[in-house]
């Protein structure tokens, strides 16, 4: 394999190894570190031992990503408030049954169901559940005995639960939320939101001790109104409003100057209604949706 083949390789997968460290570390800057790291493995590997370069490179990626992810849970301990995954622009709408099943696994709420499993939870779920690879590939992924992977994937199947967090709702439902959910903040007008809301609806909110926002998720239907309605009315009420795909679903980026100041993303329960809001103001995580708001 010479040079230019041994890029060609590496570019083909580079997308599925994007997705894949994304949803393991839930950080769009640490997926491409991740990813990087394995480019740089692959250009010193020797490829003419390598029999599939796409297992070798899952399997570098995967790696890779396991350490990283034991690093950053040592480092949450201390996160300031409560920590959500970095926001990042999905399309939405495209090859229907593919696109819903890809939205499902990029969801905020699908991404914090993973932050209950350990590392290598994570990971072997992801390979198997997700990336549909047979229990012997995810084995020699991990460099782990089939048996233990099996043990993992059950494991990692029990600490999730039921599949309640990968709903995605229609599109129409969800840009229904969108007109209700912004007339509540901007205008203070809740009538068209409240039957959207499930009873047990909860906002959470990052702001990594860098921006203001609640320290504690906010619960109940009339405590997440009030709070709408009121607080985030006074505090939203001069920003612009971007509609914008994120994390497989749409929400909102709201803007000061043309700078990503919060970002809003949603979760749904099996009946449709709004099961959670997401709300992000760490100004880390947010950098990389300036481009979709910049005019």
């Amino acid at each position: 394999m010479d040079a230019g083949e041994h890029g060609q390789v590496f570019e083909e997968e580079r997308s599925r190894l994007v997705g894949l460290a994304y949803r393991i570390l839930g950080s769009r800057a640490d997926a491409e570190d991740a990813v990087q790291d394995t480019w740089l493995k692959w250009r010193l590997a020797d490829t003419q031992a390598v029999d599939n370069p796409a297992a070798w490179l899952t399997a570098t990626c995967t790696r890779r990503c396991i350490d990283m992810l034991r690093s950053a849970h040592r480092k949450r301990v201390d996160y300031i408030g409560a920590w959500l995954p970095e926001p990042i622009h999905t399309p939405v709408g495209h090859a229907a049954a593919e696109s819903h099943e890809i939205a499902a696994t990029l969801t905020t709420a699908f991404l914090l169901m993973l932050e209950r499993l350990t590392p290598k939870e994570r990971a072997a779920y992801l390979l198997r559940e997700i990336f549909d690879m047979d229990y012997a590939a995810v084995a020699e992924a991990m460099e782990l005995r089939e048996p233990a992977v099996r043990k993992l994937v059950s494991r990692a199947k029990a600490a999730v639960g039921s599949d309640a967090v990968r709903h995605v709702a229609p599109l129409e439902r969800q840009q229904e939320l969108l007109a209700a959910f912004q007339a509540a903040v901007a205008e203070g007008a809740t009538a068209g939101l409240t039957r959207l809301l499930a009873e047990d609806i909860r906002v959470t909110a990052d702001g990594g001790g860098k921006a203001t926002a609640a320290r504690e998720p906010i619960e109940g239907r009339e405590a997440v109104l009030d709070f709408l309605a009121g607080r985030l009315h006074e505090w939203w009420r001069s920003y612009r409003w971007v509609e914008a795909a994120i994390n497989g679903q749409l929400g909102f980026i709201l803007t000061d100057a043309d700078a990503p100041v919060a970002a809003v993303t949603f979760g749904f329960d099996a009946e449709g209604r709004t099961s959670d809001v997401f709300i992000m103001r760490n100004p880390d995580k947010l950098a990389g949706l300036t481009a979709l708001v910049r005019h």
